[in-house]
């Protein structure tokens, strides 16, 4: 018997001579996307601030949107009735919903704690903490209670208990019908130690092979989404290494990387992952997405990125330029009658200062945060652009130590 086509395939079309760093094509049933990419985040089947008309403007190839929020509302059968998300939201192109993980288990005991996806060096919280978000705090429940079979967990907007097990998190996403889906993964904190590491990876594991089956198993959901498994293991290299192995011999359509980084060992983790990982299967960062860090992971061999940071650091005054990141809300930009940065190709920069956008923070206008969150929402999905371009042309490393050269990190 002939095996069935998969929605979702992989084509590199050229590759970076001494390094993992690779142009290529994802062929999705709602288009192809070019890679790599910067995939925007609509949390809610909306990027925070922009209408959904101006997403291809910006050069928006691909969306994340939320499997939690989404359950919790307006609810799957809504979408699924309205034709699903693409029709519902509006996007046509190529769509990802995650599995809901890092929402279900972003607070449990953490609740209250500051802990992020990247470990700060002075930050020592308890152990054992289920990974928390100073940003994410007033959108998820207190309470994540793990066992084997899932995790039960209590809604951020009533109140009430719910139960997420991996069939259900699979069930959920082929009622929103988005391009690739992802199985169900234990998210825990950057610092919870290899014990515990190990035990969230092992479980990690056995809730792939069953939200692999689940999905294989609905004929009709199979030839229309693709299903990509998530490595997991923390910033311990032995335990991603073992995942990234025990997950490539899952026969999944793609992979991504989740789970929290220390900074200083995301290449190094990154780079051992994605060499077990098979090749001509994409390869999706989770969460993680600023300048510095989408160089380290194209070079580590990966393919697509989603982040909240664009349009976060906007609602915040915070923008990015080629000379690093700014806070266009700060008393010396009062009188900077500049673009945000001269050499943007956005909208923002062609028409605005940077004084006019103050003045609109200053006044607490709401069109603030819509310029700031689109011009960054630009200028990322454009630097991995030129990204791409520079791997196509050749000359990779020489474009990564100039914009490096040039980008301070530190705002």
């Amino acid at each position: 018997m002939a095996r069935m086509k998969r929605p979702i395939s992989f084509a590199i079309e050229t590759k970076v001579s001494n390094s993992l760093a690779c142009a290529g094509r994802i062929t999705t049933p709602h288009g192809t996307i070019e890679t790599p990419a910067f995939t925007a985040v609509a949390t809610k089947a909306t990027v925070k601030g922009l209408l959904p008309m101006q997403y291809k403007a910006f050069g928006t190839q691909v969306i994340i949107a939320n499997t939690y929020h989404l359950y919790l509302s307006p609810g799957e059968r809504i979408v699924a009735d309205a034709g699903g998300l693409h029709t519902f939201m509006g996007w046509d192109g190529p769509l990802m919903t995650d599995s809901g993980g890092f929402q279900v288990f972003s607070l449990g005991v953490g609740f209250g704690k500051r802990l992020s996806k990247f470990l700060p060096p002075e930050v020592t919280p308890e152990p054992g903490l289920s990974l928390y978000d100073e940003d994410v705090a007033t959108q998820h429940g207190k309470l994540a209670i793990i066992d084997e079979e899932g995790v039960t967990f209590t809604s951020h907007i009533d109140g009430t208990l719910h139960r997420f097990t991996p069939e259900r998190s699979i069930e959920i996403q082929h009622a929103l019908g988005a391009d690739i889906i992802f199985a169900f993964d234990e998210c825990t904190a950057p610092n919870a130690d290899h014990a515990y590491q190990k035990e969230a990876m092992d479980r990690t594991h056995r809730w792939a092979k069953r939200s692999l089956a689940a999905h294989r198993q609905d004929i009709g959901a199979n030839a229309r989404q693709g299903i990509f498994g998530i490595v997991q293991g923390g910033r311990f290299s032995d335990l991603r290494i073992e995942s990234a192995r025990e997950l490539a011999d899952m026969d999944f359509d793609g992979y991504g990387i989740g789970g929290s980084f220390s900074k200083h060992d995301i290449l190094g983790i990154l780079d051992k992952v994605n060499r077990e990982l098979p090749e001509e299967k994409p390869r999706h960062l989770l969460g993680i997405g600023e300048p510095e860090d989408i160089f380290i992971g194209v070079e580590a061999g990966v393919d697509t990125f989603d982040c909240v940071l664009p349009t976060r650091n906007g609602r915040t005054g915070t923008v990015y330029t080629r000379d690093g990141k700014l806070h266009v809300d700060g008393a010396e930009r009062a009188r900077e009658f500049i673009p945000i940065d001269a050499e943007c190709g956005c909208f923002v920069c062609a028409t605005y200062t940077r004084a006019y956008i103050h003045h609109l923070f200053k006044t607490k206008e709401t069109t603030a945060l819509i310029l700031a969150s689109a011009h960054n929402l630009y200028f990322l999905t454009n630097l991995v652009k030129e990204i791409r371009e520079s791997i196509v042309k050749g000359n990779f490393s020489e474009y990564r130590n100039s914009f490096m050269g040039r980008y301070k990190i530190k705002v």
